[in-house]
Protein backbone atom coordinates (compact mmCIF):
# COMPACT_ATOMS: atom_id res chain seq x y z
CA UNK A 1 0.00 0.00 0.00
CA UNK A 2 1.52 3.36 -1.07
CA UNK A 3 1.76 6.41 1.18
CA UNK A 4 -1.28 8.15 -0.33
CA UNK A 5 -3.51 5.10 0.25
CA UNK A 6 -2.24 4.70 3.82
CA UNK A 7 -3.07 8.33 4.57
CA UNK A 8 -6.55 7.89 3.10
CA UNK A 9 -7.22 4.80 5.24
CA UNK A 10 -5.99 6.59 8.35
CA UNK A 11 -8.18 9.60 7.57
CA UNK A 12 -11.27 7.40 7.19
CA UNK A 13 -10.67 5.97 10.65
CA UNK A 14 -9.77 9.18 12.49
CA UNK A 15 -12.17 11.70 10.94
CA UNK A 16 -15.38 10.50 12.66
CA UNK A 17 -13.77 10.88 16.08
CA UNK A 18 -12.31 14.25 15.13
CA UNK A 19 -15.71 15.54 13.99
CA UNK A 20 -17.20 14.33 17.25
CA UNK A 21 -14.59 16.18 19.31
CA UNK A 22 -15.11 19.40 17.35
CA UNK A 23 -18.86 19.14 17.81
CA UNK A 24 -18.45 18.56 21.56
CA UNK A 25 -16.13 21.55 21.91
CA UNK A 26 -18.69 23.80 20.23
CA UNK A 27 -21.57 22.26 22.17
CA UNK A 28 -19.82 23.00 25.48
CA UNK A 29 -19.98 26.73 24.70
CA UNK A 30 -16.24 27.27 25.02
CA UNK A 31 -16.01 29.07 21.66
CA UNK A 32 -13.08 27.02 20.34
CA UNK A 33 -10.85 28.72 17.84
CA UNK A 34 -9.21 27.06 14.84
CA UNK A 35 -5.84 27.37 16.60
CA UNK A 36 -7.15 25.69 19.77
CA UNK A 37 -8.70 22.84 17.78
CA UNK A 38 -5.50 22.45 15.80
CA UNK A 39 -3.49 22.04 18.98
CA UNK A 40 -5.90 19.61 20.63
CA UNK A 41 -6.45 17.43 17.57
CA UNK A 42 -2.93 17.77 16.13
CA UNK A 43 -4.04 18.47 12.57
CA UNK A 44 -3.59 21.33 10.14
CA UNK A 45 -5.67 24.52 9.96
CA UNK A 46 -6.96 23.39 6.58
CA UNK A 47 -8.23 20.13 8.07
CA UNK A 48 -10.11 21.93 10.88
CA UNK A 49 -11.79 24.31 8.44
CA UNK A 50 -12.73 21.41 6.19
CA UNK A 51 -14.20 19.50 9.15
CA UNK A 52 -16.28 22.48 10.25
CA UNK A 53 -17.61 22.86 6.70
CA UNK A 54 -18.53 19.17 6.69
CA UNK A 55 -20.45 19.53 9.96
CA UNK A 56 -22.33 22.49 8.51
CA UNK A 57 -23.07 20.93 5.11
CA UNK A 58 -23.69 17.27 5.91
CA UNK A 59 -25.04 17.52 9.47
CA UNK A 60 -26.89 20.83 9.23
CA UNK A 61 -24.93 22.11 12.21
CA UNK A 62 -25.76 25.84 12.78
CA UNK A 63 -22.13 26.78 13.36
CA UNK A 64 -21.27 30.48 13.43
CA UNK A 65 -18.07 32.40 14.17
CA UNK A 66 -17.98 34.94 17.02
CA UNK A 67 -15.46 37.65 16.13
CA UNK A 68 -15.38 39.05 19.67
CA UNK A 69 -14.59 35.70 21.28
CA UNK A 70 -12.64 34.52 18.21
CA UNK A 71 -14.27 31.12 18.24
CA UNK A 72 -17.16 29.01 16.97
CA UNK A 73 -20.62 28.52 18.53
CA UNK A 74 -24.08 27.19 17.69
CA UNK A 75 -26.58 29.88 16.68
CA UNK A 76 -29.25 27.47 17.90
CA UNK A 77 -28.25 26.41 21.40
CA UNK A 78 -30.82 23.59 21.39
CA UNK A 79 -29.05 21.86 18.51
CA UNK A 80 -26.80 18.87 18.91
CA UNK A 81 -25.42 16.41 16.45
CA UNK A 82 -27.63 13.42 17.03
CA UNK A 83 -26.44 11.91 13.79
CA UNK A 84 -24.13 8.98 14.12
CA UNK A 85 -20.78 9.62 12.46
CA UNK A 86 -20.59 6.58 10.21
CA UNK A 87 -18.58 6.13 7.07
CA UNK A 88 -20.33 5.16 3.85
CA UNK A 89 -19.00 1.61 4.07
CA UNK A 90 -20.26 1.32 7.67
CA UNK A 91 -23.74 2.44 6.64
CA UNK A 92 -23.67 -0.15 3.88
CA UNK A 93 -22.64 -2.85 6.36
CA UNK A 94 -25.46 -1.96 8.75
CA UNK A 95 -28.09 -2.18 6.03
CA UNK A 96 -26.67 -5.50 4.88
CA UNK A 97 -26.37 -7.18 8.26
CA UNK A 98 -29.69 -6.22 9.82
CA UNK A 99 -31.83 -8.35 7.48
CA UNK A 100 -29.87 -11.38 8.68
CA UNK A 101 -31.47 -10.82 12.06
CA UNK A 102 -34.64 -12.36 10.65
CA UNK A 103 -33.52 -15.60 12.27
CA UNK A 104 -34.71 -14.05 15.55
CA UNK A 105 -38.23 -13.37 14.24
CA UNK A 106 -39.52 -16.25 16.35
CA UNK A 107 -38.39 -14.60 19.60
CA UNK A 108 -39.06 -11.38 21.54
CA UNK A 109 -35.62 -10.23 20.34
CA UNK A 110 -37.33 -9.26 17.08
CA UNK A 111 -38.83 -6.18 18.76
CA UNK A 112 -35.48 -5.21 20.27
CA UNK A 113 -33.72 -5.56 16.92
CA UNK A 114 -36.43 -3.49 15.25
CA UNK A 115 -35.88 -0.73 17.80
CA UNK A 116 -32.11 -0.84 17.20
CA UNK A 117 -32.71 -0.50 13.46
CA UNK A 118 -35.07 2.46 13.97
CA UNK A 119 -32.59 4.13 16.33
CA UNK A 120 -29.77 3.76 13.81
CA UNK A 121 -31.99 5.17 11.08
CA UNK A 122 -32.80 8.22 13.19
CA UNK A 123 -29.14 8.79 14.03
CA UNK A 124 -27.91 8.71 10.45
CA UNK A 125 -27.38 12.05 8.72
CA UNK A 126 -30.31 13.32 6.69
CA UNK A 127 -28.05 13.45 3.66
CA UNK A 128 -27.19 9.76 3.84
CA UNK A 129 -29.48 7.81 1.60
CA UNK A 130 -29.19 4.05 1.28
CA UNK A 131 -30.06 3.02 -2.24
CA UNK A 132 -33.14 0.82 -2.08
CA UNK A 133 -31.90 -0.99 -5.16
CA UNK A 134 -29.26 -2.70 -3.00
CA UNK A 135 -31.89 -4.43 -0.87
CA UNK A 136 -34.02 -5.12 -3.94
CA UNK A 137 -31.14 -7.06 -5.44
CA UNK A 138 -30.60 -9.18 -2.34
CA UNK A 139 -33.03 -11.62 -0.79
CA UNK A 140 -32.38 -13.43 2.48
CA UNK A 141 -33.95 -16.89 2.65
CA UNK A 142 -34.24 -18.19 6.20
CA UNK A 143 -34.88 -21.75 7.33
CA UNK A 144 -38.39 -22.39 8.67
CA UNK A 145 -38.24 -22.01 12.43
CA UNK A 146 -40.88 -22.55 15.13
CA UNK A 147 -42.38 -19.62 17.01
CA UNK A 148 -41.40 -19.18 20.66
CA UNK A 149 -43.78 -17.35 22.96
CA UNK A 150 -42.49 -14.27 24.75
CA UNK A 151 -43.43 -15.78 28.11
CA UNK A 152 -41.32 -18.89 27.47
CA UNK A 153 -38.37 -16.97 26.08
CA UNK A 154 -38.21 -14.46 28.93
CA UNK A 155 -38.83 -17.08 31.64
CA UNK A 156 -36.04 -19.34 30.40
CA UNK A 157 -33.54 -16.48 30.27
CA UNK A 158 -34.57 -15.28 33.73
CA UNK A 159 -34.34 -18.76 35.27
CA UNK A 160 -30.92 -19.35 33.72
CA UNK A 161 -29.53 -16.01 34.87
CA UNK A 162 -30.92 -16.25 38.43
CA UNK A 163 -30.37 -20.03 38.86
CA UNK A 164 -34.06 -20.74 39.40
CA UNK A 165 -35.62 -24.21 39.19
CA UNK A 166 -38.06 -24.39 36.28
CA UNK A 167 -41.22 -26.44 35.95
CA UNK A 168 -42.90 -26.59 32.57
CA UNK A 169 -45.04 -28.62 30.21
CA UNK A 170 -43.10 -30.15 27.33
CA UNK A 171 -44.06 -31.96 24.15
CA UNK A 172 -41.29 -34.15 22.74
CA UNK A 173 -40.79 -34.55 19.00
CA UNK A 174 -42.88 -37.74 18.71
CA UNK A 175 -45.46 -37.04 21.45
CA UNK A 176 -49.08 -36.07 21.01
CA UNK A 177 -49.48 -34.31 24.36
CA UNK A 178 -47.49 -32.36 26.95
CA UNK A 179 -45.83 -33.77 30.06
CA UNK A 180 -44.63 -31.98 33.19
CA UNK A 181 -40.85 -31.54 33.55
CA UNK A 182 -38.49 -29.96 36.06
CA UNK A 183 -35.11 -28.51 35.14
CA UNK A 184 -32.16 -26.72 36.70
CA UNK A 185 -31.18 -24.49 33.73
CA UNK A 186 -27.48 -23.94 32.98
CA UNK A 187 -26.95 -22.70 29.44
CA UNK A 188 -28.95 -21.44 26.46
CA UNK A 189 -27.95 -22.38 22.92
CA UNK A 190 -28.97 -21.05 19.55
CA UNK A 191 -28.15 -23.58 16.87
CA UNK A 192 -29.06 -22.78 13.28
CA UNK A 193 -31.96 -20.56 14.37
CA UNK A 194 -33.41 -22.93 16.97
CA UNK A 195 -33.25 -22.13 20.71
CA UNK A 196 -32.42 -24.73 23.36
CA UNK A 197 -31.92 -24.85 27.12
CA UNK A 198 -29.43 -27.26 28.67
CA UNK A 199 -29.89 -28.16 32.33
CA UNK A 200 -29.99 -30.84 34.97
CA UNK A 201 -33.12 -32.99 35.00
CA UNK A 202 -33.82 -34.51 38.45
CA UNK A 203 -36.22 -36.96 36.81
CA UNK A 204 -33.57 -38.37 34.49
CA UNK A 205 -30.71 -37.73 36.95
CA UNK A 206 -28.57 -36.23 34.22
CA UNK A 207 -28.14 -33.13 32.07
CA UNK A 208 -30.66 -32.86 29.26
CA UNK A 209 -31.54 -30.48 26.44
CA UNK A 210 -34.99 -29.04 25.74
CA UNK A 211 -36.28 -27.01 22.80
CA UNK A 212 -37.84 -23.69 23.81
CA UNK A 213 -40.46 -23.95 21.06
CA UNK A 214 -41.90 -27.10 22.71
CA UNK A 215 -42.24 -25.59 26.18
CA UNK A 216 -45.21 -23.86 27.79
CA UNK A 217 -46.64 -22.93 31.21
CA UNK A 218 -43.23 -22.21 32.79
CA UNK A 219 -43.20 -21.69 36.55
CA UNK A 220 -40.06 -20.53 38.36
CA UNK A 221 -39.39 -22.08 41.75
CA UNK A 222 -36.62 -22.05 44.33
CA UNK A 223 -32.97 -21.23 43.72
CA UNK A 224 -30.53 -24.03 43.01
CA UNK A 225 -26.76 -24.14 43.45
CA UNK A 226 -25.03 -24.69 40.09
CA UNK A 227 -22.62 -27.59 39.78
CA UNK A 228 -19.17 -26.03 39.16
CA UNK A 229 -18.10 -29.17 37.27
CA UNK A 230 -21.17 -29.42 35.07
CA UNK A 231 -19.18 -29.05 31.84
CA UNK A 232 -17.52 -32.42 32.55
CA UNK A 233 -20.97 -34.03 32.65
CA UNK A 234 -22.20 -32.52 29.40
CA UNK A 235 -21.36 -34.31 26.16
CA UNK A 236 -22.61 -32.43 23.14
CA UNK A 237 -21.31 -31.54 19.68
CA UNK A 238 -22.42 -28.01 18.74
CA UNK A 239 -21.48 -28.67 15.11
CA UNK A 240 -24.02 -31.46 14.70
CA UNK A 241 -26.21 -31.70 17.78
CA UNK A 242 -26.55 -30.36 21.30
CA UNK A 243 -28.28 -33.40 22.79
CA UNK A 244 -26.40 -34.65 25.84
CA UNK A 245 -25.10 -38.11 25.01
CA UNK A 246 -22.84 -40.20 27.23
CA UNK A 247 -21.64 -42.26 24.26
CA UNK A 248 -17.99 -41.45 23.44
CA UNK A 249 -17.39 -39.67 20.13
CA UNK A 250 -16.74 -41.96 17.20
CA UNK A 251 -14.96 -41.43 13.91
CA UNK A 252 -17.51 -40.82 11.19
CA UNK A 253 -16.37 -41.46 7.62
CA UNK A 254 -18.39 -40.55 4.54
CA UNK A 255 -17.75 -40.72 0.81
CA UNK A 256 -19.49 -38.24 -1.50
CA UNK A 257 -19.96 -38.67 -5.24
CA UNK A 258 -18.04 -36.41 -7.59
CA UNK A 259 -21.39 -34.98 -8.71
CA UNK A 260 -21.41 -32.81 -5.56
CA UNK A 261 -17.68 -32.66 -4.81
CA UNK A 262 -17.42 -28.85 -5.02
CA UNK A 263 -20.38 -28.40 -2.67
CA UNK A 264 -18.75 -30.63 -0.05
CA UNK A 265 -15.25 -29.22 -0.45
CA UNK A 266 -16.23 -25.56 -0.18
CA UNK A 267 -17.82 -25.89 3.28
CA UNK A 268 -16.63 -26.58 6.80
CA UNK A 269 -19.04 -29.19 8.11
CA UNK A 270 -17.22 -29.80 11.39
CA UNK A 271 -14.47 -27.86 13.11
CA UNK A 272 -12.32 -31.01 13.38
CA UNK A 273 -13.03 -32.39 9.93
CA UNK A 274 -10.69 -33.96 7.41
CA UNK A 275 -11.87 -33.36 3.88
CA UNK A 276 -10.09 -34.32 0.67
CA UNK A 277 -10.83 -35.05 -2.96
CA UNK A 278 -9.87 -38.44 -4.39
CA UNK A 279 -8.40 -39.05 -7.84
CA UNK A 280 -11.79 -40.14 -9.22
CA UNK A 281 -13.38 -36.85 -8.11
CA UNK A 282 -15.21 -38.26 -5.07
CA UNK A 283 -14.73 -36.56 -1.71
CA UNK A 284 -13.78 -38.20 1.58
CA UNK A 285 -15.02 -36.52 4.76
CA UNK A 286 -14.41 -37.61 8.32
CA UNK A 287 -14.87 -36.11 11.77
CA UNK A 288 -15.58 -37.25 15.32
CA UNK A 289 -18.98 -36.85 16.96
CA UNK A 290 -21.28 -38.54 19.46
CA UNK A 291 -24.41 -37.25 17.72
CA UNK A 292 -25.29 -40.30 15.62
CA UNK A 293 -28.97 -39.48 15.16
CA UNK A 294 -28.30 -35.92 14.07
CA UNK A 295 -25.51 -37.08 11.75
CA UNK A 296 -27.92 -39.59 10.22
CA UNK A 297 -30.52 -36.88 9.49
CA UNK A 298 -27.79 -34.72 7.95
CA UNK A 299 -26.39 -37.52 5.77
CA UNK A 300 -29.84 -38.50 4.48
CA UNK A 301 -30.25 -35.14 2.80
CA UNK A 302 -27.61 -36.17 0.24
CA UNK A 303 -29.56 -39.25 -0.82
CA UNK A 304 -27.66 -41.59 -3.15
CA UNK A 305 -24.77 -39.12 -3.42
CA UNK A 306 -23.28 -40.22 -0.09
CA UNK A 307 -21.96 -43.55 1.16
CA UNK A 308 -21.55 -44.12 4.89
CA UNK A 309 -18.22 -45.86 5.45
CA UNK A 310 -18.00 -45.87 9.25
CA UNK A 311 -18.92 -46.46 12.03
CA UNK A 312 -20.89 -49.71 11.55
CA UNK A 313 -23.86 -48.54 13.67
CA UNK A 314 -24.27 -45.42 11.53
CA UNK A 315 -24.18 -47.59 8.40
CA UNK A 316 -26.96 -49.77 9.83
CA UNK A 317 -29.01 -46.74 10.92
CA UNK A 318 -28.71 -45.30 7.42
CA UNK A 319 -29.69 -48.59 5.76
CA UNK A 320 -32.64 -49.07 8.11
CA UNK A 321 -33.93 -45.57 7.40
CA UNK A 322 -33.65 -46.10 3.65
CA UNK A 323 -35.59 -49.37 3.96
CA UNK A 324 -38.35 -47.60 5.91
CA UNK A 325 -38.61 -44.95 3.22
CA UNK A 326 -38.73 -47.60 0.48
CA UNK A 327 -41.58 -49.39 2.23
CA UNK A 328 -43.70 -46.25 1.95
CA UNK A 329 -43.43 -46.09 -1.84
Amino acid sequence: MDTEKKQKVKENHTKPLRLFKIEQAIQNLCYPSVEKLQKELEVSRRTILRDIDELKIYYNAPIEYDRMRKGYYYSDNTYFVKNMLLTESEVFAVTGILPLMERYNNTPLKNTITKVYETLSQMLPNQVEVQSSFMNDVEFIADPIPVISEEVFNSVFKATKLHKIMQFDYRSISATDYKLHELHPYKIYNQKGDWYILGYSPKHEKFATFTLARMKNIVLGDDFKPDPDYTKKVHIDPNFGIWNNDTPPKKIELLFDKSINTYILERTWHKNQECRQNEDGSVYLCFESNQMQETLFWALRFGASVTVLNPPELKEMYAAEVRKMAEKL
